[in-house]
């Protein structure tokens, strides 16, 4: 594995405030969102926060197949794997973040609130005109 493209692809998804991540609804189809990227652990798991009677959270308790992806300018990356629904309440307690209220008014113990954690399997990597996958 190229250390230098995998260093470069964990700079960018630092630096992605926003991801998209994809779920596999009922008909089979990838569904695409618009995520916070609440805390990347380099590209190998990624937090995210979600309602846990959103859709996607349905899609991922049915199949936890999954994508995730972010760019900045020419650069970007798509990453596979899977996504696990994590109810758990030290968990979700590490990851609260103030801005979370507006969507979840209850706070961290709020019912509605859940996280998800996607963990990867594969990378396609295009940063400073470099272009790799890589699996993880």
């Amino acid at each position: 594995m190229n250390e230098k493209i995998i260093g470069l692809a964990e700079e960018l998804m630092a630096k992605s405030e926003v991801i998209t991540l994809a779920s596999i609804n009922e008909e089979g189809f990838p569904r695409i969102c618009a995520m916070a990227n609440v805390r990347p652990e380099g590209i190998k798991t990624i937090w995210m926060a979600t309602g846990t009677n959103s859709k996607k959270t349905g899609h991922f308790k049915n199949n936890p197949k999954a994508s995730v992806c972010c760019h900045a300018g020419c650069d970007s990356l798509t990453i596979l794997g899977n996504v696990s629904v994590i109810s758990d309440q030290d968990v979700k307690h590490s990851l609260w973040q103030d801005w979370f209220i507006e969507h979840f008014p209850k706070g961290k113990d709020d019912p509605d609130y859940c996280v998800l954690k996607f963990e990867a399997k594969e990378a396609t990597i295009y940063v400073e005109g470099i272009f790799e996958t890589v699996s993880i």
